[in-house]
């Protein structure tokens, strides 16, 4: 499967922004899809994980509240909407696949491919 993420660029604190991650060449709606991000200098996080179903979402508490994880399987597209962006946002983020399909606790979500990632850089 292929993973293209989208959407990112240069904002200001405060402001927000969509992100997209276009999948194709596999099943995309039987999987848990995640975002991930990597600022400078640091190891990729978690940040966001959404069900198969799209019933279930779980964040990391750092981006709880302000953003949102979102998914359409009639267009094998993942979503986050990111508001109130901070300069510490700043990084490249990733959407990535689970391993295995029908996971049903979003919880145990293990990446198994990942996309391009996208960059999105929060001015103060």
């Amino acid at each position: 499967v292929q993973l293209q993420a989208s959407g990112g660029g240069l904002v200001q604190a405060g402001d927000s922004l969509r992100l997209s991650c276009a999948a194709s060449g596999g099943t995309f709606s039987t999987y848990n899809m995640g975002w991930f991000r990597q600022a400078p200098g640091k190891e990729r996080e978690f940040v966001a994980t959404i069900s198969w179903s799209g019933r279930s979402t779980y964040y990391a508490v750092s981006v709880k509240g302000r953003f949102t994880i979102s998914r359409d399987n009639a267009n094998d597209t993942v979503y986050l909407q990111m508001n109130s962006l901070k300069p510490e946002d700043t990084a490249v983020y990733y959407c990535a696949k689970d391993s295995r399909p029908y996971v049903l606790d979003i919880l145990r979500f293990t990446p198994a491919s990942w996309g391009q990632g996208t960059q999105v850089t929060v001015s103060s």
